[in-house]
């Protein structure tokens, strides 16, 4: 079995997004491709970690982020 989690490069890393499924603005701080699993069958998702105004970070799906104009 590989890592749990590997790092993704992607063209909006430390810009200002929006995560269109809520609405909310930061900064992209990483998209890491995940194994969620919870079995012997491996499931990988990648997911965009964004940091809010608060500071704190929420993920939401690769697909959901879009720069902030």
């Amino acid at each position: 079995m590989r890592e749990r989690y590997e790092y993704v490069p992607h063209r909006l890393l430390r810009r200002r997004v929006r995560d269109i499924a809520s609405g909310v603005e930061g900064e992209l701080m990483a998209v890491i491709n995940e194994n969620v699993s919870c079995t012997s069958v491996e499931r990988w998702v990648e997911l965009a970690y964004v940091r809010g105004a608060s500071g704190r970070e929420f993920t939401t799906s690769v697909g959901n982020i879009e720069p902030a104009e």
